[in-house]
């Protein structure tokens, strides 16, 4: 995706914020706000950020749980089972 087409100076957001909003939500493509010909902020519709949250935290497990890998915090999946059967099974 080329961001150079969705670049705007934030006069431009001002005078057509509502029509901005309406562009944004149906195509979901962000768009970049400039001050002073500087990029300042990127104005996205709400599902796409949703969605970027949601793949980052995803990425964020995945990094966590190599991380353990590599400090050889791990278990073999029947030791786990075995300890949540004792657990279930003293709670009873």
């Amino acid at each position: 995706m080329r961001y150079s087409s969705q670049v705007k100076p934030i006069s431009y957001l001002k005078a057509n914020a509502a029509e901005v909003l309406t562009r944004i939500a149906e195509q979901r493509e962000p768009l970049i706000i400039t001050q002073n010909g500087e990029a300042k902020a990127v104005l996205q519709d709400v599902v796409s950020y949703e969605e970027a949250q949601e793949t980052l935290a995803l990425l964020k497990i995945l990094a966590l749980g190599n991380q353990d890998l590599e400090a050889g915090r791990i278990k073999p999946v029947a030791d786990v089972v075995a300890s949540l059967r004792a657990r279930h099974a003293k709670a009873r």
